[in-house]
């Protein structure tokens, strides 16, 4: 199993990303995919998740509004649709995997499949 997070990068406040998370070795029908992400001196936190077959999402109330999760079942790759960042969205972003039967909320422990991070840095 393999899950590569992409589309990081340097964003002014205000600004926009769509980070991917491209997953390989799993039929991602079968998994809650979520996405995560750990400021500098920061425990990790859960940002958002969706389960893989229905689409059903959750989101952390400091992202809800402004991130959007989806999924692509064909490309096997969930998204993250980032808008209005603001410098408390600096952090490395990862994206982890869980083999389910429904929806599982963003908690660190309850996600067994994880890929390298991609930073997000919001910054002018």
């Amino acid at each position: 199993v393999q899950l590569q997070a992409s589309g990081g990068g340097l964003v002014q406040p205000g600004g926009s990303l769509r980070l991917s998370c491209a997953a390989s070795g799993i039929t991602l029908a079968n998994y809650a995919i979520g996405w995560f992400r750990q400021a500098p001196g920061r425990k990790r936190e859960g940002v958002s998740s969706i389960y893989g077959s229905d689409g059903k999402t959750y989101y952390d109330d400091s992202v809800k509004g402004r991130f959007t999760i989806s999924k692509d079942n064909e490309k096997n790759t969930v998204y993250l649709q980032m808008n209005s960042l603001g410098p408390e969205d600096t952090a490395v972003y990862h994206c982890a995997a869980r083999r389910a039967a429904s929806l599982i909320v963003p908690v660190e422990m309850w996600y067994d499949k994880w890929g390298q991070g991609t930073q997000v840095t919001v910054s002018s």
